[in-house]
């Protein structure tokens, strides 16, 4: 039966919120999305459904849009995925592999359509092609042929590296080990996804309980544990399928369009999805998803949406990336589905942050095949905006994983004795108060985040951070998960991220060694103390997310390693820009980092000027090794170049021109200083190009500018 619908509370819409509240949503947003990649593609082990994950995403993206000067560093609009998990050994992509924007009504599919025609300069009677495929929910994965012969796999991990699962590939029927056919270049790097049909899946999940294994939550869960076995033969297995779709290094295309290379992909004795179409208008691109969300139950296997893809690939180079995402394609949801169900309880977790955040405890309840009992609230304000009470019957929604959204209550099934929720005052692991966070101007009731004020006393933060230090996008250190943490944090025998370091030595002169102890032994301690060797190396990007500094995402950490190149020159910065203070020019050169902001810079300056910091920092850095940041740009001549774009582009639109700068390896800044190398100018150019005069920085036309990238 369909739940009517109730008059609660919905959350402050964007365009209603005011600058205050939307910077704290965009703190909210920022930390709960990071966890819940995390789970997703790290884990198998989504919290979340689909639905409230793209929900998120898409209060994000709104608020954004209003607000483009709040924009954060480690928003997640500027990141994807996950790290690699390292029992598998890692591969970095030659080409990123990156995710996709998404629409969820037709009105959104048509301005996609008129924002790749307006960032071409053309007019919208001015023909595009698009494909329009079946969005597969399953697994991304890359698969490198050298000479026509596969030799390596990859999942996507974070986009840049992922996990080397070639024994593992070599086992699915449908992947050939040699490509057919003539014409096949040198060098083809194949991309699609790995997925598992409704009725192997159901054929599995029998199997599984009749030995007594794991019952997978669904065909996707199924997909992506299934090839991420340290086994092979348990992959093999496994009825495993493949559908390819797109490419990353290719030697040489066998097509101009999108279309066409997946026309030679078939040929090369690729699967390819059957359903894919050529659209020539919007309308015929609605009218493909309207078809296919009518087939959908009948296909016999997960999907999710609908992708849309500029067909002509000369095209696609011009329109180029922004953030996380091409311009030239974007995903269409389906709709999710709904349940009901009744909240028991409301919980609190205090994360690493000192953040309070409130979590329902829910009546088991079946959505869409999946049985989900818990659901993450947020905050305060979310629950007082739902008016969430314990006791409720709530609608929830997925849309293909585990745990739903809360969408709204039932007012008309609330119980006498419902009970409203009020947020602690103080906070349930330390006792310490739990304060609700102040806005910019100092208005407490601007902040939507309660917060502990325990700091380094609360057991709570101090664990928390150092599970985020060895987590998976951090130090990734194997075998020291949050149960091993919580140990050895409670028996003091780590308690700092360089007691990590140095426990195998503590450990040879204790009295009572950890191999002596309940539940270890010389094989497993021997194999902690190896996989935290292994990380005594580390790239300047983890090792700076690693450290747990406010405002310091993982996009955050990588923008901060490719400015800067090695820890001593971010420290020398840093150092420099806590010396001068606000006005400085080395804050006013962190500051002018794309990407970087105010917010980040004075994080950065808390951290390195704190001594109790520095000298943690300082201890950790004689136990580990932190490597240079490695780019995945193309070589050029401007690679490693600061650039200023200014004026009106005739042969460029700006974002064209800056994707491409970024694409050969340059930096594009926002202001002119003297570490600026070239400055391109365009028509009616102002206060950049005469600063730039002015400091003796090479100024450059269009013309010029496109001569020298060519050169």
């Amino acid at each position: 039966m369909t739940p009517r619908k109730t008059t609660a509370q919905r959350p402050v819409s964007a365009d209603k919120l005011t600058r205050d509240e939307a910077a704290a949503e965009l703190q909210r947003l920022a930390d709960e999305i990071a966890r819940h990649d995390r789970l997703y593609y790290q884990s198998d082990a989504p919290e979340i459904s689909d639905a409230e994950y793209d929900d998120l995403r898409r209060r994000n993206d709104a608020i954004e849009a209003r607000f483009p000067d709040l924009v954060r560093p480690d928003s997640p609009s500027r990141r994807i995925g996950a790290t690699a998990v390292e029992g598998f050994g890692k591969v970095r992509h030659r080409v990123p592999m990156l995710s996709l924007g998404n629409a969820f009504e037709d009105e959104e599919v048509v301005e996609f359509a008129a924002r790749v025609h307006r960032f071409l300069g053309l007019d919208d009677s001015d023909p595009i092609a698009f494909t329009a495929e079946p969005k597969i929910d399953g697994l991304s994965i890359s698969i490198r042929y050298e000479n026509g012969h596969l030799v390596e796999a990859a999942t996507r991990g974070d986009g840049s590296e992922g996990e080397r699962v070639t024994d593992n590939v070599r086992t699915i029927g449908e992947i050939p080990h040699v490509l057919k056919g003539r014409h096949v270049p040198d060098v083809a790097e194949i991309r699609g996804e790995i997925y598992m049909s409704h009725a192997e899946f159901k054929t599995l999940n029998e199997t599984q309980a009749a030995s007594g294994g794991k019952i997978f939550a669904n065909p996707r869960n199924a997909a992506a544990g299934s090839l991420r076995q340290l086994d092979p033969a348990v992959t093999a297995s496994r009825p495993l399928r493949f559908f390819a779709y797109a490419w990353g290094e290719m030697s040489a295309l066998a097509a101009d369009t999108q279309h066409g290379m997946i026309e030679a992909m078939h040929r090369w004795g690729l699967p390819v999805n059957p359903l894919t179409r050529r659209c020539t208008s919007t309308s015929d691109l609605l009218k493909f998803y309207a078809d296919l969300g009518q087939k959908r139950a009948a296909l016999g296997y997960d999907i999710d949406g609908v992708v849309y893809k500029v067909d002509r690939l000369d095209l696609r180079e011009r329109l180029g990336f922004v953030s996380r995402s091409p311009r030239w394609a974007i995903a269409h949801k389906f709709p999710a589905e709904q349940a009901v169900t009744i909240v028991r309880a409301i919980d609190i977790q205090v994360g690493r942050t000192g953040a309070l955040t409130p979590v329902a405890k829910l009546e088991p309840v079946t959505v869409g095949g999946v049985v989900v009992s818990n659901a993450t609230l947020h905050n305060e304000d979310e629950i007082a905006r739902k008016d969430i009470r314990i006791g409720d019957t709530v609608v929830v929604q997925r849309a293909g994983d585990v745990i739903p959204q809360v969408v709204s209550v039932v007012l008309d099934k609330r119980p006498g004795d419902a009970q409203k929720f009020h947020m602690p005052h103080v906070c349930p692991v330390c006792g310490s108060h739990a304060v609700r966070e102040a806005s910019e101007d100092g208005d407490s009731e601007g902040g939507v985040v309660r917060r502990c004020t325990g700091g380094l006393i609360c057991p709570a933060q101090a664990k928390e951070r150092l599970k985020h230090f060895v987590s998976r996008l951090a130090f990734d250190i194997e075998g020291l998960g949050d149960e091993k943490i919580e140990l050895f944090f409670d028996e003091e025998l780590i308690r700092t991220p360089a007691d990590i370091f140095t426990l195998q030595a503590r450990d040879a002169r204790s009295n009572t060694p950890l191999k002596s102890r309940k539940g270890f032994g010389e094989k497993s301690v021997d194999k902690l103390f190896g996989a935290v060797d292994a990380r005594r190396k580390i790239g300047l990007e983890r090792f700076l997310y690693a450290l747990g500094i406010r405002y310091i995402g993982e996009q955050t950490a990588k923008d901060l390693a490719a400015a800067f190149g090695s820890l001593p020159e971010f420290r020398k910065a840093v150092d420099a820009a806590v010396a001068g203070g606000k006005n400085s020019e080395a804050y006013a050169d962190i500051d002018n980092i794309e990407g970087i902001g105010a917010t980040v810079v004075d994080a950065l300056i808390d951290f390195l000027s704190e001594p109790h910091n520095i000298e943690a920092l300082d201890a950790l850095l004689a136990e580990v090794e932190v490597e240079p940041y490695v780019r995945t740009t193309v070589a050029s001549s401007v690679s490693g170049k600061t650039v200023v774009f200014t004026g009106s582009l005739e042969r460029l639109s700006r974002n064209e021109a800056k994707a491409q700068a970024e694409r050969l390896g340059a930096k594009v800044a926002g202001s002119v200083s003297r570490k600026t190398d070239y400055v391109v100018a365009g028509a009616d150019a102002g206060s950049k190009l005469a600063k730039a005069r002015d400091l003796g920085v090479a100024v450059l036309t269009e013309d010029e500018w496109i001569d020298l990238i060519k050169a």
